[in-house]
């Protein structure tokens, strides 16, 4: 056997192995949601729902939102969140 044949063996069974898994995966039901009782959201939780909150507000303004000091807040909390900067609390 040719290293060409091998090499077309090789792919067809891949794709019959890649074409069983998908199907698994498709007829498989989803699992039920455990009955389990979800950890309370923690106490920033609100915080982060008002930073998203004028974060949405400061997209509707488009560009004068570069202009607007609670734009620029908003912009700084969550820049600082998304790099992990501790913010100095009083």
């Amino acid at each position: 056997m040719d290293g060409k044949t091998l090499a077309r063996i090789a792919a067809i069974a891949f794709v019959a192995v890649a074409i069983t898994a998908t199907v698994l995966e498709l007829t498989q039901e989803p699992e039920p949601l455990s009955d389990a009782v979800s950890a309370p959201a923690p106490t920033w939780a609100s915080d982060v729902d008002l930073v998203r909150r004028e974060l949405r507000r400061c997209q509707r303004l488009g560009e004068a939102a570069t202009r607007d000091r609670d734009c620029l807040a908003a912009w700084s909390e969550n820049r600082q969140r998304f790099l992990g900067i501790e913010a100095e609390r009083p």
